[in-house]
């Protein structure tokens, strides 16, 4: 069945500057870190990236190892781009990234020129496509000088294989250091991703100043904490849920005692606001303005529209953030 995007998937999403660039992007950006790989049902997979960019989400972010296997998110995103998307690449912006393993040897993983070079070639290659709008460095790499790893980022944007680049869970202090070395070189940094949620808050010891600083967009990855901030573990594990398979990165040792009472509470305060949790989750991320964008991973079409619901209420009273604050400061 051939696709054809909703002639109003504009008229409801709000899109961010990201940071001093020209480029806007959507309040909801589509993550493919889980549910995109071979050992996923393409169809749900199709049916998601319909729904995304029928209610006007832009924006997706891939990574060289997600899947699984590491490689298979990127070649599914690819099919069905050749399948839906032709003719819609530039209403697209699409990202991705190289840091993590990816081949055996040593050049199949961190920050070398050599792995970043030889993966952006192998993702575009599984994508079908010229070029990426965002390629990052994924994670930080302390054995390879940062001058090579930024150098690699230059060298891609010139090649024409990425438009801009940027950085993900970079501290604050190598952030500052890899912008200066990008700003020297003529290639600004765009963008940060870091982990960010109401449970996971090391972004605000000093990151999210030099990004306002800078002038750098921010695009929050796990906002729902994997799955905790949403209803799917109030009441225990569920067989269908992230915790429960063993190919997912959250294990059940995870999913604690304290973050189950925790989301608990706060899911009285989103109901108080007739919000779902993970809605509630979601805006309050957007509450930032130093937030370009909130980057949200689903396995259904369900999950993504209730998703999408954060961005009809993003204003919190005074007494609704100290409430929140409260839950997530009290030892349960």
């Amino acid at each position: 069945m051939s696709y054809t995007p909703s002639e109003t998937r504009y008229q409801n999403m709000t899109y961010r500057r990201c940071g001093k660039s020209g480029l806007l992007l959507p309040e909801i950006s589509l993550g493919l870190w889980h549910n995109f790989g071979h050992v996923d049902d393409l169809s749900n997979a199709k049916r998601i990236l319909h729904t995304a960019f029928d209610y006007g989400i832009t924006h997706f972010d891939l990574a060289n190892n997600y899947g699984p296997p590491p490689g298979s998110a990127e070649a599914n995103f690819g099919k069905i781009l050749k399948q839906s998307f032709q003719g819609y690449r530039d209403e697209m912006v699409i990202s991705t990234k190289a840091g993590y393993y990816m081949w055996p040897g040593p050049y199949g993983e961190w920050g070398s020129k050599k792995y970043l070079v030889a993966s952006l070639d192998q993702s575009l290659k599984r994508m079908g496509l010229d070029y990426v709008d965002i390629f990052y460095s994924h994670r930080p790499d302390d054995q390879t000088p940062l001058e090579e790893t930024m150098a690699a980022l230059d060298l891609i944007v010139r090649q024409g294989k990425a438009l801009y680049v940027g950085i993900s869970s970079y501290s604050a202090e190598d952030t500052k250091k890899a912008v200066a070395i990008l700003k020297d070189l003529g290639t600004p940094c765009l963008i940060h991703q870091p982990r960010y949620n109401m449970m996971d808050r090391w972004v605000e010891n000093g990151l999210m100043d030099v990004l306002e600083e800078e002038g750098i967009g921010c695009i929050p990855f796990s906002p729902l904490e994997q799955g905790i901030l949403t209803s799917k573990y109030l009441k225990g594990i569920p067989e269908d849920s992230r915790a429960a398979k063993t190919t997912g990165f959250l294990q059940k040792d995870q999913v604690t005692h304290e973050k189950i009472a925790q989301a608990m509470e706060l899911n009285k305060v989103a109901e108080e606001r007739n919000q779902s949790l993970a809605q509630m989750a979601v805006a309050w991320l957007l509450k930032d303005k130093r937030v370009t964008s909130v980057l949200v991973g689903v396995s259904s079409e369900k999950q993504l529209l209730d998703n999408l619901g954060a961005i009809d209420n993003k204003d919190f009273s005074k007494q609704e953030l100290e409430e929140i604050e409260k839950i997530l400061t009290t030892d349960f």
